[in-house]
């Protein structure tokens, strides 16, 4: 019996079908990760530090000698007492003054600062290397790790001590979000980087780890050996912070915790330029295709398709293909509940001036994740001014 062709309505309506399906789904999706943000609750009150208690703090750098100064004084003023954490700044052969100037303030600071120079020799991934050094030097039973320009209040150190404490969690991630906004592109960057967040602490909560920041991530020295820390995954540029989550939430489930607490929320300057901004992102992006976990896999593949259809909805009404009021439908059920989920998470970063700017970072935000899970295909990416692959 002849097959007989289906009509360019009819799949124009099985297209529409899909779209309302998964959009659908995607607006389930968003609603159940602004009640899991939701029921991760502000931990216990401070509580006394064991005297052997140490925390080591790691910071690999290259080139921010405009940066370092400000972080090493956060680090100087932290209400956690110094006999409880060490700092090691690991310089990874820096052509500026960074080095001199870690030097020069280490030696009068009140905390324990220690330079540590890297060899100038080429690694697909020198953040895991400067981690893995600073590895056999750390004193501390917790690694907490962050970037050199970051910004930290008084209270990090010992809100992250305290929930470790408290819980005995195997791995702790904890809030990042920008400085100072300055212009229209530092409040998109703002309310993109808090779905991030939002999106990664409502997995933990679930129990499904699925996405953390290494600019603010602690976890047990002995568990990161345990899992043989990035073995497996070295030769992979960006991922020194979600591989290793992944590797200790599979030897460890339900071991994998994060802080809610506004003392633990680090800052870091937004892209000023676009060129820093796509590098950035297309690095973060080319971790996908690695992961070994079929949860942040999954998930990646899942909102990269959901905002591939809000796109194809938009391209089906320029077309006529679906009505005015059946596109503005599929988008009220891809925009509203990010609203809400996306203004959650912004209220608690202390971003309340972000929140008019959701509106614009959602016309954009699907156009951007298609482009960046395509781009970052193309196996190269740059991280102060190295090619790596």
């Amino acid at each position: 019996m002849e097959e007989i062709p289906m009509s360019g309505a009819a799949f124009n309506s099985w297209i529409a079908l899909v779209i309302w399906i998964l959009l659908g789904s995607y607006a389930v999706f968003t609603f159940a990760l602004t009640f899991l943000w939701a029921r991760i609750r502000k931990p216990a009150a401070t509580m006394s530090i064991p005297a052997d208690f140490l925390i080591t703090v790691i910071i690999p750098v290259r080139n921010e000698a405009e940066n370092i100064v400000a972080l090493l004084e956060d680090l100087d003023r932290q209400t956690l007492p110094t006999a409880h954490f060490e700092v090691l700044v690991m310089d990874d052969s820096s052509t500026d003054n960074t080095a001199d100037i870690v030097r020069a303030f280490s030696a009068n600071a009140k905390a324990r600062i220690k330079l540590t120079p890297l060899p100038d020799e080429r690694t697909s991934a020198p953040k895991k290397r400067a981690i893995e050094t600073a590895m056999t030097l750390a004193m501390g039973k917790l690694i907490v790790t962050t970037d050199g320009d970051c910004r930290a209040q008084a209270g990090w150190l010992h809100a992250i001590a305290t929930c470790y404490l408290h819980t005995g969690a195997k791995l702790i991630s904890s809030p990042v979000t920008f400085t100072e906004e300055a212009s229209l592109t530092d409040h998109l960057q703002t309310v993109e980087f808090a779905s991030l967040i939002g999106s990664g602490a409502a997995s933990m909560s679930a129990g499904y780890p699925s996405m953390c920041n290494g600019a603010n991530l602690a976890y047990e020295k002995a568990t990161f050996l345990e899992v043989n820390g990035y073995d497996g995954v070295r030769h992979i540029a960006s991922g020194d912070d979600e591989f290793l989550m992944h590797k200790v939430a599979a030897r460890h489930p339900g071991s994998v915790r994060f802080l809610r607490h506004r003392d633990a929320i680090i800052r870091t300057a937004p892209h000023r330029n676009w060129a820093s901004f796509y590098r950035q992102r297309k690095r973060w992006a080319s971790k996908w295709k690695h992961y070994q976990n079929k949860t942040p896999l999954v998930l990646a593949v899942y909102i990269f398709a959901s905002n591939f259809s809000a796109l194809l909805a938009g391209g089906l009404a320029l077309t006529g293909s679906i009505s005015a009021f059946a596109f503005w439908g599929m988008l009220a059920l891809k925009c509203i509940p990010e609203w809400f989920f996306l203004g959650s998470v912004l209220n608690f970063l202390e971003k309340r001036k972000s929140l008019i700017f959701i509106p614009v970072t959602q016309i954009f935000y699907s156009l951007y994740v298609c482009f960046f899970g395509l781009a970052a295909q193309k196996g190269q990416y740059e991280w102060k001014g190295r090619k790596l692959s």
